[in-house]
């Protein structure tokens, strides 16, 4: 497949970003402009988009990570941008390839900072997170990247405590309208700090946390693809207008009650599960001081996600059945959910997760799983659109979230950080899941 001739980025942003694109959009179904081939073993690769000889070369884009990087915005901004058809590389700039980052996500990047020194990219886009941030400030290399970045009139940006802790000491904020995140807000040079969900100034693009990464990621792909691709990856995304049905429904409405202690919740995985609703779900119930444990169905801890992210599990499943969970929770992928659709551990897990009455959930194409185990009988859910219909007659059309006694269910992608709060404000309150909404400056419908 060759690349489609894109237009160039324009100063002035589209409609798709500039206004809050906070970001949804109505879904429809479109083909994705870039395809991925999938191998499944335990060392994986993906292959880039095909280039004839005459083809315009992908934009190259550097996203760097290290120990504390706030792993929704790292994922997010991989994943969209992968989807509009860039080479995204992950590098990292720990002695190490394996990074923990903030909220305890094992990410695997796919080089080492010091073999992109001489590399000329399209884009550079830094990850926040503490003290992800500063591990990125301290980096000589990636700094001297950055800096040539700004110097060469190239696209970069940074989001959440990046600007303030990273570009900031780097003097890459001169002249630049920015924002970051509110904690860090007072650091900015008065003059030039402005709070808002997102500021593209000169070059420089800039955002405040994880609850706008993906309008961030949105508009750096409109910066080098133009608007017509940022708008197809944001429908792509299920990105919709706040004024699109409702956020959450609940039915048959039950208390989730835990007993005094964290609740613990699992969270299987697979090569080709969707990473932006793995890391968020984890991130976001970590967050909320929730113990979450991350069990790979694969004979190896680190899996293959489905645009490329490699995530390191923290067990196996066979060492999930030791103990009971409060909530299992499935994340899609089309290839995902297919094979965690033939771990019979898993299988029977939530077979007693459902007998015992405890909470269980699918998210996006995962709700298939449900189905084949008679999970879903008498209950009403929501899914990706593409299988919806085909898998509950219950079906709940456009609603975000849907809640049936202990089921909970969403469509997937973009909707998963409403799914994450909705578990939240069931395990803990809405108070808990608003405070957990701000920190991520996500807009909390709840």
């Amino acid at each position: 497949m060759s690349l489609l001739l894109l237009p160039q980025p324009s100063t002035t942003l589209s409609p798709v970003t500039a206004s809050a694109l906070a970001a949804r959009i109505p879904f429809a179904t479109v083909t994705p402009p870039r395809q991925r081939t999938f191998t499944a073993k335990a060392t994986l690769s993906i292959s880039l988009l095909d280039t004839a000889p005459n083809a315009i070369p992908p934009k190259k884009v550097l996203v760097p990570i290290g120990l504390g990087t706030e792993e929704m915005e790292a994922v997010i901004m991989i994943h969209v941008l992968r989807r509009a058809g860039a080479n995204v590389t992950v590098a990292s700039v720990e002695p190490q390839l394996q990074v923990e980052a903030a909220g305890g996500t094992k990410l695997v990047a796919d080089t080492d900072i010091s073999t992109c020194s001489d590399e000329i990219f399209d884009l550079v886009a830094l990850p926040g997170g503490m003290p992800g941030s500063a591990r990125l400030r301290d980096c000589e290399v990636l700094r001297k990247i950055t800096s040539k970045q700004a110097e060469e009139n190239r696209l970069y940006g940074a989001i959440c405590a990046a600007p303030a802790v990273t570009l900031l000491p780097w003097g890459l904020l001169k002249r630049k309208k920015i924002t970051c995140h509110p904690a860090f807000f007072d650091s900015l040079p008065t003059f030039w700090a402005v709070k808002s969900n997102l500021q593209v100034s000169r070059g420089l693009t800039t955002s405040p946390g994880p609850g706008t990464t993906y309008q961030f990621a949105l508009s750096l792909a409109e910066q080098l693809f133009g608007e017509s691709v940022a708008r197809e990856v944001a429908e792509l995304l299920l990105m919709r207008t706040d004024d699109d049905n409702a956020t959450k429904k609940e039915f048959n409405k039950v208390e989730w009650s835990i007993a005094h202690h964290a609740p613990s919740v699992l969270i299987p995985i697979a090569h080709g599960s969707e990473e932006i609703e793995v890391v968020t779900v984890v991130d976001i119930l970590r967050r909320a001081k929730a113990n979450v444990i991350v069990a790979s169905v694969e004979k190896s801890l680190e899996i293959l996600a489905s645009q490329g992210t490699k995530i390191v599990a923290d067990i196996l499943i066979k060492d999930a059945q030791e103990s009971a969970h409060d909530l299992i929770i499935l994340p899609g992928g089309t290839t995902g959910a297919q094979r965690l659709s033939k771990s019979r551990i898993l299988k029977k897990l939530l077979k007693e997760q459902s007998s015992a009455g405890r909470i269980y959930g699918a998210i996006c194409s995962s709700l298939a799983i449900l189905h084949k185990q008679g999970l879903l009988k008498d209950k009403r859910a929501t899914a990706h659109p593409s299988v919806l219909d085909k898998v509950n007659e219950e079906a709940i059309n456009g609603a975000k979230v849907v809640i049936d006694g202990n089921l909970i269910t969403s469509e997937g992608l973009a909707t998963v950080t409403d799914f994450a709060l909705a578990i939240v404000s069931k395990l803990f309150g809405n108070g808990r899941a608003k405070s957990v909404a701000k920190g991520l400056v996500f807009e909390y419908p709840g």
